[in-house]
């Protein structure tokens, strides 16, 4: 599974570490990787590994060798993204196909840390790649729309108002542009979406 980052589901990770949460999974087995991470170290404060870290895994008996985090702090992010598409296939193996994309949605359309206009979103080879964050001279890495959509199943997290316009049009087929539309996974999709985020829908 690939984790999301940012602010959406943060609840969710806290609500699987809940012991009526997580019954049943066999988190021995689970393998754990990230959709994105900026470029900072593991414990700063806007680090996906620090909130993902201290709202489940800290609570969670998965195994360290089974979690997978992007090294955000490396000096170079394209030498680390090709060092974090090497561990997926050797993981997963040479076409790797992850089970579950966990993905939040940006009011701008952005999934991970694929943005509109970003030149990786022309990636047709490469799984991992860095990218220009929204903040000028911000860095980060991130899954490809090629490692997204190779996956079994994607599943949406969305929250706000600010969103619901936008989910709408997504759902109804328009905005082929944006990032989150290009989302078209060989697997399953599913959305979860609060009231707010499902408001404008049809």
């Amino acid at each position: 599974m690939a984790l999301a980052g940012g602010a959406t589901p943060r609840r969710t990770y806290q609500r699987l570490a809940e012991p009526d949460g997580h019954e049943g999974v066999p988190w021995e087995r689970v393998l754990l990787f990230f959709g994105d991470e900026r470029c900072v170290p593991p414990d700063h404060p806007d680090s996906n590994h620090r909130m993902v870290r201290e709202a489940l895994l800290a609570r969670l008996p998965v195994p360290a060798a089974n979690v997978f985090r992007m090294a955000g702090e490396a000096q170079d992010p394209d030498q680390a993204a090709a060092a974090y598409e090497a561990e997926l296939r050797q993981e997963l193996g040479p076409a790797p196909r992850l089970d579950l994309v966990l993905l939040g949605m940006g009011a701008d359309g952005h999934v991970a840390s694929l943005f509109p206009g970003s030149p990786a979103l022309a990636e047709s080879r490469r799984l991992v790649c860095a990218a220009a964050g929204p903040r000028p001279g911000e860095r980060r890495l991130t899954l490809t729309l090629p490692a997204i959509n190779a996956a079994a199943g994607v599943l949406f997290l969305v929250t706000g108002e600010d969103k619901a316009g936008l989910v709408a049009e997504v759902l109804a087929g328009g905005r082929s542009d944006l990032p989150v539309a290009r989302v078209r996974p060989d697997g399953e999709v599913h959305w979860l979406l609060d009231r707010a985020a499902a408001s404008r829908i049809r």
